[in-house]
């Protein structure tokens, strides 16, 4: 009872530490959120937001018949007078004339913009001290939100306030229904997930551009609701606009650039357009063309035309299709950050062991994705990733280290009874040399051969103790005399697993050829033995092997009262690593790339595997399959592999699978799995097809 309560606890502490976390929000956190929540949209798609919003676009194609942006104001006054006489309902200019073109020009425009009397004209706030004309500051003085409830106590409200402005020249102005703002402020990294909807400037609220465009579309005026935390919400007549408390409101982003209904400004100024076709619409007017720069990098595309953050915002209200981040959200995300790592941690105390932990750590993120991803799409909720992420992570590495280190314990119990077994040649060497047993060691070329038994927990725990010891015995005998046949030393047994070592104390020339051949003949003396296993009921096994050759230090170590001549070093670590990497390619036999070049290609067959940086090595390693069967299909697999990796991932996949489905041949599947993966998420430019192995 008390070790499943560790896992408990440690899923307590996750919660907690994850929880401070969330509420201190660090910004490396927060960006790796905002990714996290990217991926949501591309996930979901492209939707077609309210036709009734569109987009009016000055784009290449009008810039190459109409001319070069700026266009005279003549033509943009046409452009405003076509809208209206299409029957576009509010046009809204994400332009701002601010400087006089001549007198002529300007009274043309001037003239269009109060004919059409339908014009929310744009402008923008700056930081830079500049001079503006107390007439167009005047008439600004309309663009001003009139009707606010304040709750009891506000003293200031915590909208952005900036000093200068540009604005429209005041003849210009004159005629306009009103304006709106279109300034736009990215994320740390330079993205725009979220649009300002309030600006404030000498002491007044300033709506934005969407904001502006809205109110006359319907016909109603903004009214602001501020709490003591700051803005509350914004109504325009039946409409709820959910707003920050710092005036910004989260976009749900339809798509990538082009998204909305758009139509060129050079159909509009020829009348190509078909005469409802814009009838009654909310018309935003802007540059589209690249080369006018009006460009903000979002979720969906890094080259979004600023204009359709303006039309984002009318559709989403015009939908109600707002992204929600009130108190229902908050308090959803801080269940799932406090209650997921204690429910993992539930869960992990009472599966058997590290692979079903793994399951259970998958299956709680992977249920926590899909009710984040299913509260986005359908309900619209804005909720964060990274923190219950982070949290289910934290108990998993927690509890299944504490499970590791308890395994390790009886691990290193077991190795212990079995401490006895050592080779004879060093038996008879220790007999001619006695001064031998003493601390220290040396340095010298070996092979390595590791083997373990697949699945073997799941066999012990089916046995009672005394098949259990029966079986481990017919088994380790056998392999044991092989090692020594081939003038190994058998260094130790770690619970069911084979360390043996060729080349020392004494020397053995071809080495590695005799690690490969012990290797072999445990295979085969496996088939024999589980045939006798099945004919009397018992458990079948299976193995893996891997040999490194390399140099390592070799010698006594222990204490003064308890030697063992073992080995240690790089080298023995990687052919641990190449053993266990079996099981993840499907092999039986894997060796490194120097005990490959040291045997003879006439006595055995080997084939390339793959490249891999394994635990605890830096640089990547080739590793080979040591073959006993299905030699035909080395052929294709070579294909197959070098089509892999030259990033030919269709062509490689169908060669796979057809081994596959011919051979049942482990590393095909992997290639298959992998090449699909590859497919789906391709691997970047500087991809040298080298595969990291996480794992041992």
């Amino acid at each position: 009872m008390k070790k499943r309560l560790a896992f408990v606890v440690f899923g307590l502490i996750a919660a907690i530490l994850t929880f401070v976390a969330y509420r201190q929000a660090p910004q490396a956190l927060q960006q790796l959120d905002y990714r996290m929540k990217d991926a949501r949209f591309r996930v979901r798609g492209p939707i077609k937001p309210d036709k009734n919003v569109v987009v009016v676009a000055i784009d290449h194609a009008s810039i190459k018949e109409i001319g070069r942006w700026p266009w005279s104001r003549e033509v943009t006054g046409r452009l405003i007078q076509n809208l209206a006489s299409y029957g576009v309902k509010v046009t809204a200019l994400d332009i701002v004339f601010s400087e006089p073109q001549n007198p002529a020009a300007d009274a043309a425009l001037a003239s269009s913009i109060a004919k059409a009397d339908n014009v929310v004209m744009g402008y923008f706030f700056r930081d830079e001290e500049q001079s503006v004309d107390p007439a167009a500051i005047a008439q600004m003085e309309r663009a001003t939100v009139k009707l606010m409830r304040v709750a009891e106590g506000v003293q200031s409200i915590p909208l952005t306030e900036y000093a200068n402005l540009d604005v429209n020249l005041p003849q210009l102005g004159a005629g306009a229904r009103d304006f709106g703002f279109f300034n736009a402020r990215p994320d740390g990294d330079g993205l725009y997930r979220r649009s300002i909807l309030l600006l404030l400037y000498n002491g007044d609220i300033y709506p934005s551009l969407a904001l502006k465009a809205l109110r006359h579309y319907l016909n109603s005026d903004i009214m602001l609701e501020v709490k003591s935390y700051g803005i509350d919400g914004l109504q325009i007549g039946s409409l709820r606009i959910p707003s920050r408390e710092d005036g910004t409101m989260s976009l749900n982003y339809y798509g990538p650039a082009h998204s909305f209904r758009t139509v060129s400004a050079a159909d509009v100024l020829k009348k190509r357009l078909k005469p409802d076709e814009l009838k009654g619409a909310i018309a935003f007017v802007g540059a589209t063309e690249i080369g006018i720069y009006d460009i903000r990098p979002t979720p969906f595309d890094a080259t979004q035309p600023g204009v359709e953050l303006h039309a984002t915002v009318a559709a989403n209200a015009l939908e109600r299709r707002f992204l929600k981040y009130d108190g229902i959200t908050q308090m959803q995300e801080m269940l799932c950050i406090l209650l997921l790592p204690i429910l993992l941690g539930v869960v992990l105390a009472f599966v058997p062991g590290t692979f079903a932990g793994l399951a259970a750590f998958a299956g709680t993120a992977v249920l926590f994705l899909a009710v984040n991803y299913f509260g986005f799409t359908l309900g619209l909720r804005d909720m964060t990733i990274i923190y219950p992420m982070l949290g289910i992570g934290l108990t998993y590495l927690g509890s299944e280290s504490w499970r590791n280190l308890v395994v390790e314990k009886k691990g290193r119990q077991l190795k212990k009874a079995f401490s006895n077994y050592v080779s004879p040649d060093l038996v008879r060497e220790i007999e001619k040399n006695p001064d031998k047993l003493v601390l220290g060691g040396e340095q010298r070329e070996i092979s390595i051969l590791f083997s373990d038994i697949r699945g073997f927990t799941t066999v012990s725990e089916s046995l009672t103790p005394p098949e259990l010891v029966t079986l481990l015995n017919e088994y380790l005998s056998p392999m044991t005399r092989i090692v020594l046949e081939e003038k190994g030393t058998l260094d130790k047994f770690i619970g069911d697993a084979v360390m043996a070592i060729f080349n020392a104390p004494l020397d053995v020339p071809g080495h590695a050829e005799h690690a490969c051949a012990a290797a072999v003949r445990m295979l085969e003396e496996l088939k024999r033995l589980n045939e006798g296993f099945a004919e009397r009921g018992m458990h079948t096994l299976d193995i893996g092997v891997g040999i490194n050759t390399g140099p390592a230090v070799v010698g006594n170590m222990g204490a003064d009262i308890r030697f063992d001549y073992t080995a240690i070093g790089d080298s023995v670590n990687l052919a641990s690593r190449l053993e266990g990497l079996n099981k993840y390619y499907g092999s039986h036999i894997l060796v490194s790339e120097d005990t490959r070049n040291q045997v003879s290609s006439e006595r055995f067959v080997f084939r390339e595997v793959d490249r891999v940086r394994v635990k605890g090595k830096h640089l990547p390693i080739v590793m080979y399959e040591l073959m006993i069967t299905n030699l035909a299909l080395l052929p294709q697999f070579e294909e197959g592999l070098e089509k892999y990796r030259a990033k030919q991932f269709v062509a490689a996949q169908q060669i796979f699978d057809r081994l596959v489905a011919d051979y049942s041949d482990g590393p095909s599947r992997l290639y298959s799995n992998r090449c699909a993966e590859y497919l789906e998420t391709p691997p970047p430019a500087d991809w040298d097809g080298v595969y990291t192995a996480k794992s041992k």
